[in-house]
């Protein structure tokens, strides 16, 4: 773009014998040499010559040049901008998949297992894996990790009751990770995995206490489901983590079965742990609507970290984490504690 030989212009005269419609052409025939230039007869076309000190001349030659060539430089720039922008996606394109090799080897390296999914046609519920595993729990702890089954089709809720810390958060995590990695064309963590493809991924996770919130945590629980329903689609997943514990039982309780009704109704599928024991009894008594799993627990209070289909309890087993943390057995320890002290 430079020219430095010149550029050829054509030009119209337009209104008051102003140049119009500019465009630059290329020039005719090849270039002589300079043998030719000397013994070789003038152009045919008339020419002029600038004074070298006629300042307005030169400037108005500048401008007649540069409506010239202005065409052609914005067309330049935009075929620059987009092969820039072609390499620019190339190459996080090519780190997402570096990143998923590099995932992949560390999935492999423990020992975690691995396996494409099954995607089907949206609008058909279907979950059908088993081993699944919570991949980012894999990368963070160097033991191995549970895996969980669960085959279900033409049903959009799926219930995760239980004891404490007996799996429930991670398999719902586990859950949201392997769909995820589904439809972005990922292998997951499972023996093997089938499952709808979905419209939307929302969670709705409870949140730790926050000193700078304006309004109490229900409140805030609320706003962020009134954001997600603004935003949902039909056939999208929703996983809710003990949301509306905020509240009582009863009160939480009633709000979250209404949402999930009205979820329901819109074709929306829905992962839900809780400890509300009103809530998943609810929808217990009417099997036809879901799936209801259950942490299991041992009779000595160890957690397997397995969860099986079962009807919801009405403890959670907290006593259990008394224990752990108090070191106390059982409840005629603590009388006795208590009377002592």
């Amino acid at each position: 773009m430079k020219f430095r030989k010149g550029a050829l212009l054509s030009a119209e005269l337009g209104n008051s014998n102003e140049g119009a419609h500019y465009v630059l052409r290329k020039a005719h025939g090849k270039e002589q040499t300079w043998l030719d230039r000397l013994l070789g007869k003038g152009p045919v076309s008339y020419s002029f010559r600038l004074d070298p000190r006629d300042e307005a001349g030169a400037r108005i030659l500048s401008d007649m040049r540069n409506r010239g060539i202005s065409r052609v430089a914005l067309a330049l720039t935009q075929s620059s901008d987009h092969v820039v922008s072609f390499f620019k996606t190339l190459r996080t394109e090519l780190a997402f998949y570096i990143g998923c090799l590099n995932l992949h080897s560390q999935l492999v390296s423990h020992g975690m297992p691995i396996a494409f999914p099954t995607p089907t046609p949206a609008g058909r519920p279907c979950h059908a894996f088993s081993g699944l595993c919570d991949v980012s729990l894999c990368l963070t702890v160097n033991r191995g990790v549970v895996g969980n089954a669960l085959h279900t089709e033409h049903k959009r809720l799926v219930v995760i009751t239980g004891a404490n810390q007996g799996g429930k958060t991670t398999f719902l995590r586990s859950i949201g990770l392997a769909q995820l990695m589904m439809q972005c064309g990922l292998f997951v963590g499972a023996d093997d995995f089938k499952a709808e493809i979905c419209s939307g991924l929302f969670t709705h996770y409870k949140r730790e206490e926050d000193t700078t919130m304006k309004s109490g945590k229900f409140d805030e629980e609320l706003a962020r489901m009134s954001e997600i329903a603004d935003h949902i689609v039909p056939n999208s997943m929703l996983l809710f983590n003990e949301s509306f514990a905020a509240t009582n039982e009863r009160e939480g309780s009633e709000i979250a079965a209404q949402i999930v009704r009205a979820l329901l109704e819109k074709g929306m599928k829905v992962f839900y742990v809780t400890h509300f024991y009103e809530f998943a009894r609810g929808f217990f008594n009417d099997k036809d609507k879901g799936v209801f799993l259950r942490a299991e627990r041992e009779p000595d209070g160890r957690r397997t970290f397995k969860l099986a289909e079962g009807e919801p309890l009405q403890t959670s087993y907290g006593q259990d984490l008394y224990n752990e943390v108090f070191g106390v057995e059982d409840q005629t320890a603590v009388a006795g504690q208590t009377m002592s002290s």
